[in-house]
């Protein structure tokens, strides 16, 4: 009897540690809203800032935008003849305009969302690209939310397509991604 006790013992972590590492691996996995699934994408939501003052900010047309785009280097890029930063700043506001509600009301009128995001064009031939995963997409863009200088929400997404004709889905998917956090 002694000695099946740390067998069975031993049986029952090995169990409960790979229920762990499976919860772990499918919450990495997982995506909180649907259009997140259709690339890569990565989140990070500070749920210390104020959330919805952020999400109502940007609904009540209170906020700024700040961008830029890196364009590749040590290959010939496909985006820099295609997509500006203000043709992209375009793109964006066309639609946040689908996200503006009249009724949406704010606490302060001197305070702004800032949208800062960016887009990279992946740089297939750059020396430090470490594998073919790196290679697989055309670039991505990084939003950062900022509500009172503090990051609120932050979302990465891969786009696909090297005429960067999914950008726009992409930016659209970041912020529905933003706004679902005020639900």
């Amino acid at each position: 009897m002694n000695k099946i006790l740390p067998i069975i013992l031993i049986v029952i972590m090995t169990f409960v540690a790979y229920g762990v590492y499976k919860q772990a691996n499918k919450s990495i996995k997982t995506k909180r809203i649907e259009c997140q699934s259709k690339t890569t994408t990565f989140e990070k939501i500070n749920i210390e800032q104020p959330l919805k003052e952020a999400v109502n900010l940007l609904k009540s047309n209170n906020y700024t935008i700040k961008s830029s785009i890196e364009y590749s280097k040590f290959m010939k890029s496909n985006l820099v003849n295609i997509l500006t930063k203000e043709q992209a700043d375009e793109k964006l506001e066309k639609i946040i305009k689908g996200y503006i509600e009249t009724s949406a009301q704010t606490n302060s009128d001197d305070k702004k969302l800032l949208i800062d995001y960016y887009i990279y064009e992946n740089d297939k031939e750059d020396k430090g690209k470490k594998n073919n995963d790196a290679k697989s997409y055309a670039g991505y863009l990084v939003f950062e939310f900022k509500y009172d200088n503090k990051l609120v929400y932050k979302i990465q997404s891969d786009y696909m397509n090297l005429d960067g004709n999914d950008i726009e889905d992409r930016m659209n998917c970041a912020m529905k991604s933003f706004t679902s956090l005020n639900k």
